[in-house]
């Protein structure tokens, strides 16, 4: 079992595969040219899987693919089987804007893929273009029908955008319950590599738009989740609200990130990490469990962000995952 420095369980690790996205999201990297991370610089699918099977095997349970785009790295259904064949029981996910998913959706589920988080931040072409500053939406939509075909379990992310896309929040909402997923509003975190003249909504304005419609009751916070749920009374439906400009989830949080280059990172919101590169590389697998549990040892008691703080994390959400 893996005891952070608090004294919470940590038993969900999130794994980068690359920073490279096909988009330019104005809320996460809109002016980054398109130069990478040399390839050799990122952990191998193999000596990623070698340190995940040490993390598994001290009591991991819960696995999210991000990016980036981690559709953009080839043969990441190989990957996804290595975790799966060796703990078929594994809450195994991937979160993703989308855009590759019609081509790849049932190799992932064949792979062993369970669930995903898919980015749709507006159903208007010219609005989602101008976010993503590429044109998406049809693949994007695709994506996430073709998703539901092969039987994935799905969730929308939604960040709303002051005078952007803050018009579409019923809209993104009602698209969500008429397909039986839940669609989870996410405040635009900060950082220093977005559009620094866009502004996002708090989640008291969020709902304030929803009540406009729709009579909403809280529900509460699932355990380790950074979720906050609500009912809809009028027909049920339940949807999601992050906000990460609060504490309140930071009491129980159980997971830890793994970047593509091997940086062990405690928090997203800090900007402290240290690296297994060197270690899994040497096959010093004994090391690299000591740097994990070093790094557990430090985690932080909450992250750093509040209302006041308009800058936000200097760390590149597309190195980490969101």
């Amino acid at each position: 079992m893996l005891i952070d420095g608090h004294g919470r369980k940590v038993n969900y690790l999130r794994v980068s595969v690359t920073e490279r996205c096909n988009f330019r999201c104005q809320y996460c990297m809109p002016e980054k040219p398109f130069t990478w991370v040399p390839k050799e610089n990122l952990l191998s699918f193999d000596e990623l899987f070698k340190f995940i099977k040490v993390a598994i095997d001290q009591g991991i349970d819960k696995i999210r693919i991000t990016g980036g785009e981690p559709l953009l790295r080839e043969d990441l259904d190989k990957f996804i089987k290595l975790i799966s064949d060796y703990k078929p029981d594994i809450d195994l996910a991937l979160t993703t804007n989308g855009f590759l998913l019609p081509q790849v959706a049932q190799k992932l589920k064949d792979a062993g893929l369970k669930r995903l988080n898919i980015s749709l931040d507006s159903l208007k072409p010219a609005v989602a273009a101008q976010i993503a500053q590429k044109n998406v939406l049809g693949s994007v939509l695709e994506g996430i029908e073709k998703a539901l075909e092969v039987g994935l379990k799905v969730k929308i992310n939604m960040v709303p955008l002051k005078g952007i896309n803050d018009g579409e929040i019923l809209d993104i909402l009602e698209f969500s319950r008429e397909r039986g997923v839940q669609v989870r509003f996410i405040e635009y975190m900060e950082n220093t590599h977005a559009n620094s003249t866009i502004r996002g909504l708090f989640g008291k304005e969020i709902l304030e738009i929803i009540k406009q419609r729709y009579t909403i009751k809280k529900i509460g916070r699932a355990p380790n989740s950074p979720s906050f749920s609500y009912q809809i009374l009028e027909n049920g439906y339940v949807f999601g609200l992050i906000d990460p400009h609060k504490h309140d989830f930071c009491e129980d949080c159980n997971r830890i990130r793994l970047t593509a280059e091997g940086y062990l990172i405690p928090c997203l919101y800090f900007d402290e990490a240290k690296s297994i590169a060197e270690a899994v590389r040497e096959g010093d697998i004994d090391r690299a469990s000591e740097i994990l549990k070093d790094v557990l040892a430090n985690k932080p008691k909450e992250n750093r962000w509040s209302e006041d703080e308009s800058e936000g994390s200097s760390r590149a959400f597309f190195e980490t995952g969101g």
